[in-house]
This record gives structure tokens, sequence and C-alpha cells, in this order.
């Protein structure tokens, strides 16, 4: 894989939590390397609060994000991905657009911290847990030696950050 900047797509069913802290996660780590981006099968139409309020409280912007439909993202004039990641187990047993540009995938299944019940700090403590989760492995993933990886060694990592 040639190109300086990957289009990385992190999807969820419902958009609203995990795969929006993952979208803007990978701008942060990715050093200008990776463009984020997230959808859901069946989106919310919101962005949950608290993940918002997590990213808040951890110096990410919030401007712009927004719960989208997956199918977005398999029109002709969408962006090309490089990466397409599940981050929930519900999205991982569902059957997924054709993405344009045939992007590698893998799945990263992290618990949902909007299932979480109790009072808010409860709650906010699940969206920081999935939080830092999703950070380790975005770490890990920026941190591969692209160039120096063919492709099928590259498959096997990102599946490989998913188990971790």
């Amino acid at each position: 894989m040639s190109q300086e900047t990957y289009n990385v797509l992190f999807i969820c069913t419902g958009n609203s939590a995990r795969s929006i802290l993952a979208e803007r996660l990978i701008e942060r780590w990715g050093g200008g390397r990776f463009r984020g981006f997230s959808a859901g099968s069946h989106p919310r139409g919101e962005v949950h609060p608290l993940a918002l309020e997590v990213l808040r409280r951890n110096n990410y912007s919030t401007e712009g994000l927004r719960s989208k439909d997956w199918a977005e993202f398999a029109q002709p004039d969408a962006p090309a991905m490089d990466f397409v990641f599940t981050v929930c187990d519900k999205a991982r047993g569902e059957l997924c657009p054709v993405w344009p540009g045939q992007p590698m995938t893998a799945h990263w299944g992290t618990a949902d911290p909007a299932a979480v019940e109790g009072d808010e700090l409860t709650r906010l403590n699940a969206f920081r847990t999935a939080l830092r989760e999703i950070e380790n492995r975005i770490k890990i993933f920026v941190a591969l030696p692209f160039a120096s990886l063919d492709r099928l060694r590259l498959q096997r990592e990102i599946e490989r950050i998913g188990t971790t």
C-alpha cells in the first residue's frame, strides 16, 4: 500500500458511540496519515451525549460528528476506504455493503458503553473504558510499518489487533 493518506471507516450498528470515538481517535493518533470516518447499519440519528462528553474531556473536537448510514460509504462517489473495522459484535454479523476499492477489513469488538446502566458516573466510566480500548488498538495500528508489509501480512496484523 503506497498511498500516503489512508481512509479508515469504523462501523457500528447505531453509529452513536464506539465508531464515533474511533473516527476522532484515528485522526489524532494517525498524525495526518489517516482520515477517519464512521457509520452504522441502523444509525440512531444522533451521537450519544456521553460520547461527545468523553471526547470533549479528552480534548477532541466534536465538531461535525453525526450519526450516519453506512450506505453513504458504499456509493460510487464516496471516498475509497483502505480499511473498514467493525467495532461492535452486531455489526460484525451483518451483511455489509460492497465497499468501493476493496478495503482490508477486521473486527475490533468493544463493549457497548451506551448499553451500560447506572448513574452518570458509571455510564461515563463505560465511555472512558471504550475510548481507551479503541485508542490502544489505534495506536498499535498506526505504528505498523505499512511500507514493509505485504497485503497478506497487513491483514493478519489488523486482525490480531482486534484480539488484543
